[in-house]
């Protein structure tokens, strides 16, 4: 990103609509998954690291997400500040409970900010939990996953369908927990009134393929409708997985200008990538 741009904050008179479900699945007892849903950040985080520690470290991780979505500078470096923060504060629980040593956590989700006086979305990610955008009736997985198998497909030596029941699927390159603390993933993508994201745990993808979460998303459901849609959906095919989603949308409004999303630029905050 240029350094001359202006990221100045929240969108004046634009608030996203967004709903969230979240489940233990049919075989886990626990949900160690937390959502977010508090405009204008929404968010989810899959914990790890069993005796409830995951859950611990996922609910750590969306508190200063959540502080961050109180305040009003909505920049991507505020965000990236606010990522920080989770992390240490996963680590410092870590330190004065050793019962949790070794949690962690995903963290992936989208916060609506403002970029040279227009709205945009900033997508984050670490982990493997995902955020798609649905839009001009087509859906993109925005974020890219830190995981083995990721690793495994981009090399050719798998497919994505083998991935789905690759025994390393559940490990993760990058989480919240570590020292030292992981790079997070931003991209800033201009807002449109045809967005929906969908920000989700990797419960969701390992039991409803991609032409199947595009289906719902194409309704234009209500986002609590579509969310519980999508959950039930991967209940149904199996629920191995703690399963959590967040449906966000943007309201028609004059506050929004349509984007050519064909033509519409992707970029890394910070100039980490073009």
């Amino acid at each position: 990103m240029n350094g001359d741009q202006d990221l100045t904050g929240q969108p004046n008179g634009v608030q996203p609509i967004a709903a969230a479900a979240t489940a233990a699945g049919r075989v886990r007892e626990l949900n160690e998954d937390a959502v977010l849903s508090a405009s204008p950040v929404f968010a989810v985080a899959d914990g790890m690291g069993g005796h409830a520690a995951g859950e611990v470290a996922s609910a750590l991780a969306l508190e200063q997400l959540a502080a961050f979505a109180a305040e009003p500078d909505m920049r991507p470096e505020a965000l990236l500040a606010a990522i920080e923060a989770a992390n240490r504060a996963i680590l410092l629980c870590a330190e004065q409970r050793p019962e949790t040593r070794g949690m962690g956590t995903t963290v992936s989700g989208v916060c609506l900010g403002e970029v040279g006086g227009s709205a945009h979305w900033f997508v984050f990610n670490v982990g493997d939990s995902r955020v798609y955008r649905f839009a001009a009736g087509h859906l993109t997985q925005v974020t890219t996953d830190h995981s083995e198998v990721e690793e495994l497909i981009s090399a050719g030596q798998i497919s994505s369908e083998q991935a789905r029941t690759h025994p390393r699927r559940n490990v993760v390159t990058r989480s919240l927990g570590t020292d030292p603390a992981p790079t997070p993933d931003i991209w800033v993508l201009p807002a449109t009134p045809s967005d929906t994201f969908l920000v989700c745990s990797d419960g969701l993808p390992l039991e409803v393929d991609d032409d199947e979460i595009a289906e719902v998303l194409a309704l234009r459901l209500p986002p609590q409708d579509a969310a519980d849609r999508l959950l039930s959906m991967a209940l149904a095919a199996g629920g191995r997985d703690n399963v959590s989603v967040v449906v966000v949308c943007l309201p028609q409004t004059d506050e929004l200008q349509p984007v050519d999303v064909s033509t519409a630029p992707r970029r890394r905050a910070l100039g980490l990538e073009g």
